[in-house]
């Protein structure tokens, strides 16, 4: 595994990956990327829920990575590398070194889920152990059935290769806990949008989260503000315009209303997603539509 890791912290964005007519557009993802790091994201992930990974084949997903790379900017790059197996895991780690990220993002199996807590943990030490790239675990237990236990991250935190995980359980108290119980050194990164701001008070590392891709400048101001104490500031960019945003993403799926909110910034030309996911509604895009400019007005 290599010693050339980056110190991953602050607002990381999940990256949609923009289809026209199908096919991945390299050139607005390439857009995207610029339009990110200039609203000041730290930091960038490729391939994941958001990015509709599991709709990706494996040409497109090392090319979304490429891409990604060679827009980064001087900005880390934490690749999606899920799969069902250790051995196509470590496949996509290894596609994702090779292309020149300087992390991966790993998920407990989806489909075929454990009989036994013990079998999450050797299926992470697994993949952990023939691992290319630093790893950050990524507890989704929406999308893989079931979530990855307080004891399970304790014990797998003292892996070598393992440096962090991302949350998207919704669930703070479990956030808490891992914050108390695991290592300083051990990352901790809010997935669920609207527990950025508190999840920050508590001690985390910071936030990997999709409507990063449409308002940075509200991500980075909110961090930013709870990074220097500032509670009231960070409460108050929380209160207007992440939490309603991210409402939408909650009602109607995280690509489908991100891309919708990409689409009404201009961004995005089109808000494209494959199937089984849907493109939204004209009510919920006029929704979207109007929270989009409030927010974007706020940071003119």
């Amino acid at each position: 595994m290599t010693d050339g890791a980056r110190r991953f912290d602050g607002v990381h964005c999940p990256l949609v990956t923009p289809f026209d007519g199908g096919t991945v557009d390299h050139e607005a993802l390439g857009a995207l990327v610029d339009h990110v790091v200039d609203g000041g994201v730290d930091g960038l992930v490729p391939c994941g829920t958001t990015g509709e990974f599991a709709s990706l084949d494996d040409a497109e997903f090392r090319a979304v990575l490429e891409t990604t790379v060679e827009r980064a900017a001087g900005r880390p790059v934490m690749a999606g590398t899920a799969a069902t197996s250790v051995a196509a895991t470590v496949d996509r780690i290894d596609a994702a070194a090779e292309v020149g990220a300087d992390a991966a993002l790993i998920t407990l199996p989806y489909f075929h889920g454990s009989n036994d807590p013990s079998g999450d943990v050797a299926f992470v030490e697994s993949v952990a152990d023939e691992s290319a790239l630093p790893l950050y675990l990524y507890n989704i237990p929406a999308c893989v059935g079931r979530s990855l236990g307080a004891d399970a991250v304790v014990d797998l935190a003292e892996h070598g290769a393992i440096r962090g995980l991302k949350d998207s359980s919704g669930d703070l108290n479990y956030f808490s806990e891992l914050l108390r119980r695991t290592p300083d050194a051990f990352q901790l990164f809010e997935g669920f949008d609207s527990h950025l701001v508190p999840g920050l008070v508590l001690g985390a590392t910071g936030g990997v989260n999709a409507l990063s891709n449409v308002v940075p400048e509200a991500f980075v101001a909110a961090a930013t503000a709870a990074d220097r104490g500032d509670v009231a500031e960070a409460r108050r960019i929380h209160e207007r315009h992440i939490a309603p945003l991210f409402q939408q993403c909650v009602e109607h799926g995280f690509a489908p209303a991100t891309k919708a909110a990409l689409r009404a910034r201009g961004v995005l030309e089109t808000a494209e997603v494959r199937p089984p996911l849907v493109a939204l509604d004209g009510t919920a895009r006029d929704e979207i539509s109007s929270l989009v400019e409030t927010t974007v007005a706020a940071y003119r």
